[in-house]
């Protein structure tokens, strides 16, 4: 829900891409690395690791890996399976299509996605056969735990804000707009997703019936959701879904989304969140939802905010979800709820930082039976940031929490159960090495921490071939005399006294975290094979250093957060012997490539080359440019043309960049995607266009068919060598 992902999130929703060619078969490449450093097309040759499931006997494990081809420009997904201890490792894929998915059905059945509809297999491969007949519209599946019925989750055509065109003018373009919401992320809203329950037969899967029938909302939601929104009762007699309830003006201010239950036997449904008779408070859609009605103390219990990601309890008692208290705030706490299904009756974990992700405690197994917790005795799994790691916690009915697995730099970032009682299924990734499976053993009485065994190593034999940047961690203190966390990567080759040119790194979100993520964009390690030291600070704003650090920055963009950059640059300038400071460069993306802008106006000289990737530029014009208007309202208080106007507003409008470019006196780099809904490419363009007017040294890369992120292989090649181009024009 942050408004800028994190770069970790970005890489594995590009893993996870299903628009490859249906006439290319990509599979694994074999590269010859030169001298050792990491390069573009290293990158894009590394497997993508995307989903995984252990099967219920929890002997194997399915798995989803994505190669892409920078000849063809396209990627291919594909299976594989493997042994519960990493052994066998098998591809299953046979053709050129992708197949995507996999979900096991019984012990020796797997169930996947391959043009649109739901297909089986046995653990082998062989058997295969095509369930669904849907004229290729399943775009995901989950099945029913007595393996009676699916969710499907299928588009239909939405016209609420996009009136349709006549009949009779089949080659019209145009867009006949009449509310808000109207974009959403990279596409105009022609259509939504709602999900279908079908029965399985003998004779395979129909349409199903439309659980959401005659009503205009989405399931899963956009532009992220997916079949995780939805989670199916132990007794596989009710589906609890997520949705938000709104459309156009109304959806665009808000994010307060619910949790339902739909009987399927009664075909009702009722909300877990807010009581039968609620009735959401008025609002003014040009102001802050904070000082608003809706999230008056008396409210909160409501559950106003963003609410997502059911997951019922091994005896159905139960239900859990992700949820944050606050309408109109995307990057609230997001907490755990507990609901006690009997009663409805909600409980909260109590933790620091943001719950990433969760899963039930694994059941404990005797013989073949599941011995199941007490209902009072909840026990759950979770990933939450603390200190620029994402860790995995254990969290008891007692409401005792302690962090689980390893306490290595890293980045846990999805976990399951094993399906055998005593494991955890779960990803990880960190700042040198991308995405791999590994078990996680549940601690035994005495230990502190569990045992965790690699299962896969997908890009072995190109890591093995590459010299790797290492790591600091700093701390550095901040202006208001708090203590920030600042990774420092090394040169990879580095050699002692030497001096090299560094790079600012400025995360986007606003408050998304500088963890040891992954990315095949953003990342730090092909940027110490160019030979650069990279900065990382984790400012105020971010996440994993308790609530008050991350909401300071709403309302003061331009103020601590940009203080803290200078600190941390200072620092590493005037502490660190091998930065040269008069070879300083600063880059970043989003909120990143807003802070870009504002510190060209404010550095004093620091820097020598910038590079802004889809930043914000003009406050006032993004206001209204932006598809989620939550989120302007949220951090800057208020539109912009009101007066008076609050001082937070009054201070955000008159702190935009585009007001400081007559101190702009360094070479700049501007990067856009024209079809960046979130931050429109009018941004970048500005941006360049007035360095140009001012005389001063800048590019344009811009990308027509690219969002808020660069997903084609070729364009990343091309982003990468005019990054790094344009790098060692002015730091080299």
């Amino acid at each position: 829900m942050k408004r800028i992902i994190t770069l970790a999130v970005v890489a594995l929703l590009a893993a996870g891409s299903t628009k490859a060619s249906e006439d290319v078969k990509i599979g694994k490449q074999n590269i010859s690395v030169k001298d050792g450093l990491m390069t573009p097309e290293a990158l894009w040759a590394m497997g993508r690791i995307g989903g995984c499931s252990a099967s219920p006997d929890g002997s194997k494990i399915v798995y989803q890996v994505g190669y892409y081809s920078v000849k063809h420009n396209k990627s291919h997904q594909v299976l594989y399976i493997m042994n519960a201890d990493g052994s066998n490792q098998t591809l299953l894929t046979k053709s050129d299509k992708n197949e995507t998915d996999a979900a096991w059905i019984d012990a020796e059945t797997i169930a996947y996605l391959c043009g649109g509809e739901i297909w089986t297999m046995k653990a082998d491969g062989t058997n295969r056969r095509q369930l669904s007949k849907t004229d290729g519209k399943v775009e995901g599946f989950k099945f029913a735990p007595d393996g009676t019925k699916v969710i499907l989750i299928k588009s239909l055509p939405f016209h609420e804000v996009i009136k349709e065109n006549p009949a009779d003018l089949p080659k019209a373009t145009g867009h006949r707009v009449t509310d808000l919401m109207y974009r959403h992320w990279d596409h105009y809203v022609e259509s939504i997703q709602h999900p279908f329950v079908a029965d399985v037969t003998p004779d395979g899967i129909g349409g199903g019936s439309d659980i959401l029938e005659g009503e205009p909302y989405e399931c899963p939601m956009e532009p992220f959701g997916g079949i995780e929104q939805l989670a199916w009762s132990p007794d596989s007699k009710t589906i609890a879904y997520t949705c938000r309830k709104k459309t156009g003006l109304a959806y665009s201010i808000s994010t307060d989304s619910d949790i339902y239950l739909y009987n399927i036997g009664t075909r009702t449904t009722r909300n877990l969140c807010k009581p039968a008779d609620y009735v959401a408070p008025k609002v003014d859609p040009t102001i802050t939802l904070a000082v608003q009605a809706v999230n008056a103390p008396e409210n909160l219990k409501n559950n106003v905010g963003y609410d997502q990601n059911p997951q019922f309890s091994p005896d159905g008692t139960m239900i859990a979800w992700q949820s944050m208290a606050r309408d109109g705030y995307e990057a609230d706490l997001n907490r755990l709820c507990i609901c006690t299904l009997a009663t409805g009756e909600k409980r909260y974990v109590d933790w620091k930082s943001d719950v990433e992700a969760f899963c039930w405690a694994p059941q404990t197994m005797k013989g073949r039976k599941a011995v199941k917790a007490k209902p009072a005795d909840p026990q759950l799994y979770f990933l939450s940031v603390w200190h620029g790691c994402c860790n995995m916690y254990y969290a008891n009915h007692k409401g005792e929490i302690r962090q689980l697995a390893t306490e290595e730099w890293a980045d846990w970032t999805s976990l399951q159960p094993a399906n055998d009682g005593q494991k955890i299924l779960a990803t990880r990734q960190s700042l040198s090495a991308p995405t791999d499976i590994y078990m996680v053993s549940l601690p035994q009485k005495k230990q502190k921490l569990a045992n965790v065994q690699q299962l896969t190593q997908e890009n072995k034999h190109i890591m093995d071939q590459l010299s790797l940047g290492k790591m600091q961690q700093r701390w550095v203190k901040t202006s208001d005399g708090g203590q920030m966390l600042v990774w420092v990567m090394l040169p990879a080759n580095y050699e002692e006294g030497k001096k090299y040119p560094a790079l600012l790194f400025c995360e986007g979100g606003p408050q998304s975290p500088v963890s040891q993520f992954w990315s095949y964009r953003w990342n730090f390690q092909i940027m110490a094979a160019n030979g650069y030291v990279v900065v990382a600070p984790n400012r105020h704003g971010l996440p994993g250093f308790g609530q008050e650090w991350k909401e300071q920055i709403s309302g003061d963009w331009a103020g601590q957060c940009m203080q803290d950059y200078l600190a941390a640059i200072d620092d590493a300038a005037q502490n660190l012997p091998f930065v040269d400071k008069d070879r300083l460069g600063c880059v970043g993306a989003s909120f990143g490539g807003f802070s870009v802008y504002w510190l060209a106006g404010i550095h004093e000289k620091r820097f020598k080359a910038f590079i802004a990737h889809d930043g914000a530029f003009n406050l006032a014009a993004m206001y209204l440019e932006t598809e989620e208007n939550w989120f302007s309202n949220w951090e800057y208080d208020e539109a912009y043309w009101h007066r008076p106007q609050m001082p937070r507003a009054k201070t955000t409008y008159h702190n935009s960049p585009h007001k400081m470019v007559e101190k702009w006196d360094t070479p700049i780099l501007c990067i856009h995607g024209e079809k960046d809904y979130r931050i429109n490419y009018t941004q970048g363009m500005q941006a360049f266009n007035a360095a140009r007017m001012k005389g001063l040294p800048a590019e344009l890369l811009i990308f027509p068919d690219e969002n808020h992120w660069v997903l084609k292989p070729q364009n990343g090649i091309l982003w990468q060598r005019t990054f790094f181009g344009w790098l060692d024009r002015w730091l080299k």
